[in-house]
């Protein structure tokens, strides 16, 4: 059904469109369509945020930070957060 997509079947893509096309009763290339559609606005979005940061970042309005203050922070951040009560 899918001969397009055999250099995918690594990544189980394959399978998954055929299980969602039986699930939504759409076609595979309007689900995958979508999807894509959805990466690509996505990307957009990313792309944007980095280029402001950058832009922040080289224009001084917020200062670097160095790369082991930076995991010192996730892993203070991950402490707390687990140090918590459920």
């Amino acid at each position: 059904m899918f001969r397009t997509l055999p250099k995918y079947s690594r990544f189980g893509l394959a399978e998954k469109l055929t299980d969602l096309t039986a699930t939504t009763g759409r076609r595979p290339d309007e689900l995958a369509q979508d999807a894509l559609a959805g990466y690509l606005e996505e990307l957009a979005l990313l792309l944007d945020t980095l280029d402001t940061r950058y832009d922040d970042l080289k224009s001084g309005r917020v200062p670097p930070i160095d790369g082991d203050e930076a995991f010192a922070r996730l892993r203070d951040k991950s402490e707390h957060r687990r140090s918590r009560p459920a």
